[in-house]
């Protein structure tokens, strides 16, 4: 490995090759400041990761503020995503060829710079574009971040900030709606929505100081050429892969989202045809290096990555819309909801190690079995209180989950990258950390399409449990039965409608209606409000707590099966020794 401990140089670094070992301990020596450095690449990957999702909850502000339509906002959210994802395996290779210190840099200040102008955003259009540059840039900085690390840290040191690593994407996936909620209620100088891009500003410039000071630089060892056609291949695969997963179902799934959907595949499958022919060829310089694949840990283990990260991101979307819509939490509250499954993925990452050292890989094992039986426990108890379900009453089940969590995340990536050549890191990390990115996109798309189809199947059922307490609330406030029956339905057809659109916030025209004929009843005004009552106050809530009660429970099927595929995948991983695991190999 070059190192220097100034800025990094006009031309490519020199060929990264390994510290020289230490007598005495048999391993590399420490490099100074490693945990300094550590913060530093820590915190671009909390500001990327939270952005993924920070954004969700400010979907009503960014809508009310800019006069945006919801899918105009859903497109906020999705274009991050999938720039992000798009520019992943590019931007390893770029740091492997010209140093992952400098490629580290620039993408901070682009980041940053993009956060500015998300802040700033006057329109809908200039908030998407912003949001596409946010999401480059953030492809550009992320992949530098386990290669840093892989040639910073050896020995016993490597697997702990592997693990701080893996506790940092889980906390930062869990707590974006948090954090996203709580500076929206803060409204800091009048910011609102603004503020979730303007935070991102002094930690990337303090990142970027620090950055410019004490990272190291490094680079691969022979290989000085971008793959250029590879990128081109490999980013159009995945833009035709990712783009209709995010906005398919927000359009109705089109002909064109199925027909790229269909295209993506072969489009990767191409450059994984590319990439063999260019590795097997001494003077060519492939994007990713297809002898990566020949680690049975690094292709298993990316298989687990891929089907976890399905799972996380999703269940805490479906609880979100569930908590905040079929509830009514605020943001905050829903969020404080979930620290406990934060707080214990910090746990469970710090105590991975130790766990590691016990168990080896059967410890993913034990993390996806925790998962499993979070997941059931969050089903038993929305059965158990059904529409009374308080937040708190989820905590118990959610800390099993988190623990899991924890014990997944943090030494996945460090067994993915196990026997991984520090030369190749780049390609390695950007395929570890687009793996993820597709996972999670695919998540979210089968999450939503179960989601939205269960809201609207369970709306039948739900009026059936509230009718019968409404018609004798009607009764009871002396409206006649023909005056009765006539509310009913059009209470059942507003639900309905609600229950049937994609934006389960808007009110359809058909509950305007109901409104304005519930008005215009001629009865006494107290009468009225008697009959508004039943059907506001009481009907409505109750039904929607039990559609949304019922349909969480039934999408959270989804979690289980994914969860429980992983836990069988582990069982396709190299047993490696306890003793044997050192992540990251080189």
């Amino acid at each position: 490995m070059s190192v220097s401990t100034g800025p990094g140089p006009a031309r490519p670094p020199a060929p990264d090759t390994a510290p020289a070992p230490d007598a005495a301990q048999g391993q590399a020596p420490p490099v100074p400041g490693r945990w300094l450095i550590l913060v530093i690449v820590l915190s671009a990957v909390f500001m990327q990761l939270l952005d993924t999702t920070i954004t969700i909850v400010a979907i009503p502000s960014i809508q009310a503020d800019l006069g945006a339509s919801f899918a105009d906002v859903q497109l906020v959210v999705a274009v991050y995503a999938l720039a992000f994802a798009c520019m992943l395996i590019t931007g390893g290779r770029l740091g492997d060829i010209y140093g992952r210190k400098r490629m580290f840099l620039i993408g901070m200040l682009g980041f940053t710079c993009a956060s500015v102008m998300c802040g700033a955003a006057t329109s809908a259009d200039f908030l998407v574009l912003s949001r596409i540059l946010q999401g480059l840039f953030s492809g550009l900085m992320f992949p530098q971040v386990l290669s840093i690390i892989q040639v910073t840290f050896f020995g016993k040191e490597k697997p702990k900030a592997l693990a701080f690593y893996g506790a940092s994407i889980g906390l930062a996936t869990v707590l974006g709606p948090v954090l996203g909620g709580w500076l929206i209620e803060l409204d800091i100088a009048g910011s609102d929505w603004r503020s979730i891009f303007y935070v991102n500003v002094p930690i990337g410039l303090l990142a970027l100081g620090l950055g410019a000071a004490r990272l190291r630089e490094s680079s691969a060892e022979t290989r000085t050429r971008l793959d250029v056609t590879g990128a081109l291949i490999v980013t159009a695969g995945l833009f035709l892969l990712i783009l209709p997963l995010v906005v398919g179902r927000e359009h109705d799934w089109p002909a064109w989202s199925l027909a790229m959907l269909a295209a993506g595949p072969f489009v990767l499958a191409w450059f994984a045809w590319v990439e063999k022919r260019r590795t097997a060829d001494p003077d060519a310089s492939p994007l990713v290096p297809v002898t990566l694949f020949k680690e049975r840990s690094f292709t298993v283990g990316l298989l687990i990555s891929l089907v976890f990260f399905t799972g996380i991101p999703s269940f805490f979307m479906t609880l979100f819309i569930t908590l905040q819509i079929g509830f009514a939490y605020s943001a905050v509250s829903a969020g404080a909801v979930t620290l406990a499954f934060a707080l214990l993925i910090a746990i469970g990452s710090a105590r991975s190690n130790v766990v590691v050292r016990k168990l080896g890989t059967w410890t993913l094992a034990l993390g996806t079995a925790l998962l499993v039986t979070g997941m059931g426990g969050v089903i038993l108890t929305l059965n158990w209180a059904g529409t009374d379900l308080r937040g708190w009453y989820l905590v118990p089940a959610l800390m099993v989950g988190g623990a899991g969590t924890g014990l997944v995340v943090a030494p996945i990536t460090g067994i993915i990258l196990e026997g991984i050549r520090s030369g190749d890191a780049g390609s390695a990390s950007g395929v570890i950390a687009t793996t993820q990115q597709v996972g999670i996109a695919v998540g979210i798309a089968v999450i939503g399409i179960l989601f939205a189809n269960l809201i609207a199947g369970n709306a039948g059922d739900s009026l059936a449990t509230v009718e019968p307490r409404l018609r004798q609330d009607l009764a009871a406030a002396g409206l006649p039965p023909e005056r009765s029956e006539q509310v009913v339905a059009g209470f059942e057809t507003c639900f309905e409608d609600r229950t049937n659109q994609k934006d389960l916030t808007a009110v359809p025209p058909s509950c305007e209606r109901v409104e304005r004929e519930a008005e215009q009843l001629p009865l006494p005004p107290e009468v009225t409000e008697q009959v508004r009552t039943a059907v506001l106050v009481e009907a409505a809530p109750e039904a929607r707590k039990e559609n949304f009660s019922q349909s969480f429970q039934g999408a959270l099927g989804w979690q289980l099966g994914v969860f429980t595929l992983c836990f069988l995948l582990v069982l396709a991983l190299p047993k490696v020794k306890p003793a044997q695991i050192t992540p990251g190999g080189a």
